[in-house]
């Protein structure tokens, strides 16, 4: 019988039998499925650790047809997100996305450390959720190997005038190529700034800058049709209820 100790978050969480629950949790070694007898007792230790969005510590063991959870410690429960729906919204729409980039063994340490930071800004920082969002989604893109030309025109090569962003080639253009491409959104230079530090940060820093409102606006769209475009799907903000 295969033991294993890892740490993980809690995607997805579903009534099964009368007080159990299947989880989906994202490791840094890739997604696991996995049963949690008697989870939903009112007295179950493991009640805590198996809610949607705790990250814990989890020792799993593996039974015939899937793994179950012997125990866990939380480590993080992002107690603020429950109790705003606004907040809770965009984590939710974060998650969605987790789960459909994300698979059974695979290598999945950055994509989780990303999204740990994502719940953590939107759980604690007073900061706008549209930005968090849109910084999250750009990373998250560079992480699935589609990160985009930051340091010349995607066409011409020149460095010169990069205020177009191309969504069909995968970064900037200068304003003579954007003419070609119909699809080239025009940006800001402090949108232009804004995306090359989100691409090139440090992981823990990939939130610490600020942006003006219309910036902000343009690196929203830029973020969300760039995703849209790479994940070949519509992403939209859906209500909770």
């Amino acid at each position: 019988m295969g033991i294993i100790k890892t740490k993980g978050i809690v995607l997805s969480e579903n009534k099964m039998n009368d007080y159990d629950k299947m989880l989906t949790i994202l490791t840094p070694n890739g997604k696991i499925g996995c049963a949690a007898k008697g989870a939903r007792r009112p007295k179950s230790l493991l009640m805590a650790g198996t809610q949607f969005l705790c990250f814990g510590e989890y020792l799993l063991y593996q039974g015939t047809n899937s793994y179950h959870i012997n125990s866990c410690d939380t480590i993080e429960l992002f107690y603020p997100i429950r109790t705003d729906l606004n907040k809770l919204q965009y984590a939710a729409h974060a998650t969605k996305i987790i789960n459909d980039v994300t698979d059974e063994n695979q290598n999945t340490y950055k994509i989780l450390q990303l999204f740990l930071n994502t719940l953590y800004m939107i759980s604690e920082a007073n900061e706008n959720l549209e930005f968090i969002i849109s910084v999250f989604k750009l990373r998250l893109l560079c992480l699935l190997g589609f990160m985009p030309e930051i340091k010349h025109c995607t066409n011409c090569k020149t460095r010169q005038n990069l205020n177009y962003f191309s969504l069909k080639d995968n970064g900037f253009k200068c304003e003579a190529c954007a003419k070609q491409d119909k699809g080239a959104l025009q940006m800001l230079d402090a949108t232009k700034t804004a995306i090359q530090y989100i691409v090139l940060a440090d992981a823990k820093k990939i939130f610490s800058f600020h942006i003006s409102e219309e910036s902000l606006k343009e690196l929203n769209l830029i973020s969300k049709l760039y995703l849209n475009e790479k994940l070949e799907k519509e992403y939209k903000m859906e209500d909770l209820f």
